[in-house]
């Protein structure tokens, strides 16, 4: 029956895609959902952004080995950058009536800068989406006893194919339908285990030392990992295609304001709902799984709860990740053919070959990661190295385009090398702080050093004669 119940919902996803693609009849349409979102879908939307495998897998795993200060980066570095992108970029980004965020670089730096910024920031939703499937994976194994890699391979199959029908109005409504299953599939399981655990003050009371610790030690390097945990998603995915398309798919800029606000406190709250659940499973069952903590909800539930609330719990589980793997292949696929192959194609690109690229990029980054996925498991690792990538390269030329006048093309891409670069290297030379502070503080620098020291000569090597107006 849990087996009949999940096939039944991946049909019934597809089909959700297929009607979806009769709405798209242009570039716009499938990438922006033609910029008509309400606020309750576009809230929705962006609520289910980062709601899938990290959150309800790899946050709940990190939460039982570290208390509240493991999970630093999500869920509350993911509700902070839904904030401040409600609160510094929303408003002035949809002003702009961009249809990727390749095409701000374009606007503010030009087009050699667009086309570097777009090639750094595709492959970081490869560990993005490989994570959601590896989550996927997961499921099916539990559910089936299938082995995790074809769990993977069928799970990505029907995402590709739903995505590449519907583009973003697939991924609009069905986040929409997704958000409502996983909200009541939570708190059901919520109700039941915390009944069963002996009461919700019972299990805060029994709760292990430190469990709920939110600030770390001062020392330098106590300090620096907790103020990179914030960042890693808090500034990381500001730069993101991801979380851009799902704000300017708003019918208006002040719906895309309060929707990033809305989806922020909603995702910080419903976020929680992982967290007791797994230390509720921790109390009832300690001798769990012990090989993997990424088990311990699933496991739980199959072994300890009755079908509709199994039901509930997969159907809440599919939903989060079905959405959120959805995005990771439509974001970066967007700007493979918006900012990489138009401007190759020098203005002989339709808008329907433009939505056909789109869709083949869909394919050939949903296989990679699919092959990523097959390769590593660790679903929290996978997400948050997707994200530092963006944040050492693309946050701080983004951040000063926005609000730095005197941000040069050169600038840009000095801070976009530089940051990338450093951070590599102390990838591979570490310290005793993430390698992702010294990476951003290069990228600072670089930004500044190559703005205000640099005459506008050497600034136009980067850039293109006939450059865009700056914004």
């Amino acid at each position: 029956m849990l087996l009949a119940s999940v096939i039944v919902y991946l049909l019934l996803t597809v089909a959700l895609g297929v009607w979806a693609s009769r709405r798209v009849s242009g570039s716009r349409d499938f990438m922006l959902a033609g910029r008509s979102l309400p606020l309750l879908l576009s809230t929705s939307a962006l609520f289910a952004t980062w709601f899938g495998s990290e959150t309800v897998f790899g946050a709940s795993s990190e939460f039982l080995q570290g208390g509240l200060l493991a999970v630093i980066e999500d869920p509350f570095g993911a509700a902070l950058c839904l904030f401040l992108f409600g609160t510094l970029f929303a408003r002035k980004l949809y002003a702009m009536n961009l249809l990727t965020l390749g095409d701000f670089f374009r606007a503010r730096f030009g087009k050699r800068t667009e086309f570097v910024a777009s090639i750094f920031m595709v492959p970081s939703y490869f560990g993005y989406a490989a994570g959601q499937l590896v989550a996927l994976g997961l499921i099916l194994n539990i559910i089936t006893g299938l082995p995790l890699w074809q769990g993977v391979v069928i799970s990505a199959s029907v995402v590709i194919f739903y995505t590449c029908a519907g583009g973003m109005w697939a991924v609009s409504i069905t986040d929409f339908v997704q958000s409502i299953v996983i909200i009541a599939g939570l708190v059901v399981l919520a109700v039941v285990v915390n009944d069963k655990a002996g009461g919700f003050l019972h299990v805060i009371d029994n709760a292990p030392p430190d469990t709920f610790r939110f600030f770390p030690e001062v020392t330098p390097t106590g300090v620096a990992t907790y103020l990179a945990a914030w960042s890693v998603l808090g500034l990381g995915s500001i730069p993101s295609q991801d979380v851009f398309q799902r704000v300017m798919s708003s019918g208006s800029a002040r719906v895309a304001v309060r929707s990033c606000y809305y989806s922020s406190l909603l995702y910080l709250t419903i976020a929680m709902l992982p967290l007791f659940i797994s230390l509720c499973a921790q109390q009832l069952y300690p001798d769990g799984n012990s090989e993997d903590t990424q088990l311990v909800l699933p496991a739980m539930v199959l072994a300890h709860t009755t079908l509709p609330v199994q039901v509930f719990f997969f159907g809440a589980l599919l939903s989060a990740i079905l959405s959120t793997t959805s995005s990771a292949l439509l974001a970066p696929s967007a700007i493979v053919s918006e900012n990489i192959v138009k401007p190759i194609m020098k203005g002989k690109l339709s808008d329907r070959g433009l939505v056909w690229w789109t869709r083949v990029a869909i394919v050939v980054i949903g296989t990679a990661s699919t092959a990523m996925a097959c390769m590593k498991s660790n679903i929290y690792e996978l997400v948050a190295e997707s994200s530092i990538m963006s944040l050492v390269s693309l946050f701080v030329p983004m951040a000063a385009g926005m609000y730095w006048r005197k941000a040069t093309p050169f600038g840009a891409f000095l801070s976009m090398i530089a940051g990338i670069v450093v951070w590599a290297w102390f990838e591979w030379n570490p310290i005793s702080v993430p390698s992702l502070i010294p990476g951003l503080a290069a990228s600072t620098l670089a930004m500044l050093v190559g703005s205000a020291v640099f005459n506008r000569r050497i600034a136009n090597f980067v850039d293109d004669e006939n450059r865009t107006a700056k914004a």
